[in-house]
């Protein structure tokens, strides 16, 4: 039996990833593994609360060094709640999102010292990392305009962070894509500019190249 894995889904807006996320649930059920889905902000009830302070309201409503605080004190919630007990029942998660968006959000985008990002981290949640990080990838424009369709079809009012300035958009996608240069062994980027199935298929190509399990 294989151990439980944490596997998350990163990258800027209107990159697809809940739709990726869940396509690898569904595949890793086909053969037999019991993953769970789930989120960040949120996860757990009271980082859900938070979540609807992080994701609508004015673009500046919080400093990046707050929106960093909120996102940990969500993340310490959504670890011990959620992720911690999944992983400890043999269970799979996978997460849209985790640590790596508030380095990039608030470190990269948001310009607040990386240094004090992973001080942050280190004191919340030691060493706790994923063992796969997928950063889906796509062009700044075209991905918030995806975003921007996705929205208003869904008439949701968790746009803030699409409503950022051009120029933090391209920040962030420049700081992703160093994180993935950092640690290799641990990130894969992907190139989600192309359709749907296409990145399925790269997705489940790495699963299986780096944690030893057949999905199609």
């Amino acid at each position: 039996m294989i151990a439980g894995k944490f596997i998350t889904f990163e990258g800027g807006e209107g990159g697809g990833k809940s739709t990726q996320v869940r396509r690898l649930q569904t595949a890793l059920g086909n053969t037999g593994i019991k993953a769970i889905t789930t989120r960040e902000p949120g996860g757990a009830p009271a980082a859900e609360d938070i979540r609807a302070l992080l994701v609508s309201g004015t673009v500046d409503r919080w400093s990046p060094m707050a929106e960093v605080l909120l996102n940990y004190a969500a993340r310490d919630m959504h670890v011990t709640q959620t992720i911690q007990p999944a992983l400890g029942r043999g269970d799979w998660v996978i997460s849209d999102r985790f640590a790596d968006s508030t380095m990039a959000y608030q470190g990269y985008g948001g310009g607040v010292d990386p240094d004090r990002i992973s001080q942050v981290h280190k004191a919340t949640l030691g060493d706790f990392k994923p063992d796969l990080t997928l950063i889906l990838d796509l062009p700044v424009e075209e991905g918030l305009a995806r975003a921007g369709k996705r929205l208003s079809e869904h008439r949701s009012t968790e746009d803030r962070f699409e409503r950022m300035e051009r120029d933090f958009h391209h920040r962030l996608r420049d700081g992703f894509l160093k994180i993935a240069a950092d640690e290799p062994d641990r990130c894969a980027v992907i190139d989600a500019s192309r359709d749907i199935d296409a990145v399925t298929s790269d997705i489940f190509s790495v699963v299986q190249s780096r944690l030893g399990v057949s999905v199609s």
